[in-house]
């Protein structure tokens, strides 16, 4: 892919990723980050959550694997930053969570040959995370 024939506003992908109780046990062994939060409903209500949350982390990391497939590539992702403006609560059920993303190009730079990458991240229609950009540099 060149950047010739990438335009500011082009979609870059989009897709919708299940997010269970199971997958917080996984990720939590893989993280170390064992907070109650992210398995325990009774303490996540008594701090005032509502409910089981995901991790942030794995929100964020679910997110940018969008643009890792787009460009083909997870070494061209040359920065990655967000701000978390809401939990994303997951159900103890079957299909607990959807975390629906969108990328969509929001500026290139011809002389770096790299390209922003502006991620919509939702669960239940309301944004999870804002500012979500990722750039990356084309070969």
């Amino acid at each position: 892919m060149h950047i010739s024939a990438l335009t500011v506003g082009q979609e870059v992908g989009s897709r919708r990723i299940a997010v269970t109780r199971q997958d917080l046990v996984r990720y939590a062994g893989a993280s170390g980050d064992f907070n109650p939060i992210h398995w325990n409903e009774r303490f996540a209500r008594e701090v005032e959550l509502p409910g089981v949350i995901a991790h942030g982390m794995l929100t964020m990391g679910a997110a940018i694997q969008l643009v890792t497939d787009w460009v083909g590539d997870p070494g061209a992702v040359v920065d990655y930053q967000t701000r978390f403006t809401r939990p994303v609560p997951v159900p103890d059920s079957e299909t607990g969570a959807e975390i629906a993303v969108v990328g969509v190009i929001g500026a290139l730079d011809t002389e770096k040959s790299t390209v922003r990458v502006d991620l919509t991240v939702s669960a239940e229609g309301q944004k999870v995370l804002v500012k979500a950009q990722a750039v990356v540099r084309l070969a």
